[in-house]
């Protein structure tokens, strides 16, 4: 079984379309295991039945520690495109964290700050490495921002806690960034 396919799919069901899974994520955006092994395996895309284990190898093998699994449901981290908010844990974030981003977006962004766009939060790493691989998504040469969060938080921006190396807030104010 491809478990880099099967991570995007439960990704793209989990963050982006869990109606299209028949899939209800409850306000923290888990939704039971059994539901989502069920809709995945009744689809028939997989050469085998998809199991817990399969779930848990994913995680366990994941770089980017996008999914979770507590208990018997599972949730995708950060990320979501859906309509529906997801509550997430408010928490300290270390005094500086950085975002990768494009070239082209930067002047907009100095003039504005980071909004999160077509997401529900910004999504800042935790160290400038992580902000290169994401902001190479979009630019081969990424700009890296660095965010001063202690600054932020004084300004009232919450963070939340994504995964070991994401954070995430609502939007980060233009003073609080440095290019």
């Amino acid at each position: 079984m491809n478990l880099v396919d099967l991570s995007k799919e439960i990704s793209y069901a989990l963050r982006h379309a869990p109606w299209e899974y028949e899939l209800e994520l409850d306000e923290q955006g888990f939704v039971p295991i059994a539901q989502l092994l069920h809709t995945l395996n009744e689809s028939g895309t997989y050469e085998r039945e998809v199991t817990q284990a399969d779930l848990e190898q994913i995680i366990a093998i994941s770089e980017k520690k996008r999914h979770e699994i507590i208990g018997d449901k599972i949730r995708a981290l950060y990320g979501h495109t859906i309509p529906q908010i997801i509550k997430k844990e408010p928490g300290i974030p270390p005094a500086v964290l950085y975002h990768g981003t494009t070239h082209k977006a930067l002047p907009q962004i100095l003039l504005d700050g980071l909004k999160p766009m077509q997401r529900q939060y910004v999504h800042l790493s935790v160290d400038v490495d992580t902000a290169t691989r994401v902001g190479k998504r979009r630019d081969g040469s990424p700009v890296i921002l660095k965010i001063d969060t202690e600054a932020a938080q004084k300004v009232g921006i919450q963070f939340y806690i994504g995964n070991d190396k994401v954070w995430l807030c609502d939007r980060v104010p233009k003073e609080c960034i440095t290019a």
